[in-house]
C-alpha cells in the first residue's frame, strides 16, 4: 500500500504540473498571482487541477482500489495544494531576489523548482492518510491492503 500511495502521489504531481503547462499555454487568460509567478495562469490551474485528479484516479483503477471518489477527492486536495507550493517556492525566491534555487540543474530553475509541488503534496498526503486510517499506518487510510 506505501508503495502505490507513492505512485499516486507522483501520478497527481507530475500530472497536475503537465496539464497546467499544456493548459495554460493553450488557453491563456488572467494570471494567478502575476507578482509571485507572472507565467502561470488561471485557466492552467484548473487545468492543473483536472490533469491531476484524471492522473490520480487512473493510477487508482489501475491499482485496482475501490474508494474512487475518496481517492478523486484526495488526489484533487494534492493537486491544488502541489500547486500552491509551486507558489510559496515562486514568492520565496521573489522574496530574496533570486531567479533559481540552486544551479545543479541548469535552465530548471534548481532543484527545489523541481520538487516543490512534491514536497508539499507529500506532506498532505501524509496528514490525509493519518486522518483517514489514524497515525499507526498513515499509508492505509487511502490504499488500505
Amino acid at each position: 500500500s506505501g508503495l502505490i500511495a507513492l505512485l499516486f502521489l507522483f501520478a497527481v504531481v507530475w500530472a497536475t504540473d503537465i496539464a497546467a503547462y499544456f493548459v495554460g499555454r493553450a488557453v491563456g487568460g488572467p494570471k494567478l498571482a502575476p507578482s509571485i509567478s507572472p507565467g502561470k495562469t488561471r485557466s492552467g490551474a484548473v487545468g492543473g487541477a483536472v490533469g491531476g485528479l484524471a492522473g490520480g484516479l487512473l493510477l487508482a483503477i489501475a491499482a485496482g482500489a475501490g474508494n474512487l471518489v475518496q481517492l478523486g477527492l484526495a488526489a484533487l486536495t494534492l493537486s491544488v495544494v502541489s500547486q500552491i507550493g509551486d507558489l510559496f517556492e515562486s514568492w520565496v525566491k521573489r522574496r530574496h531576489g533570486a531567479k533559481d534555487s540552486s544551479n545543479l540543474i541548469p535552465g530548471h530553475g534548481g532543484v527545489m523548482d523541481r520538487v516543490d509541488g512534491l514536497v508539499a503534496a507529500a506532506l498532505a498526503l501524509y496528514v490525509i492518510g493519518w486522518v483517514a486510517a489514524g497515525a499507526e499506518h498513515p499509508a492505509l487510510g487511502l490504499f488500505p491492503n
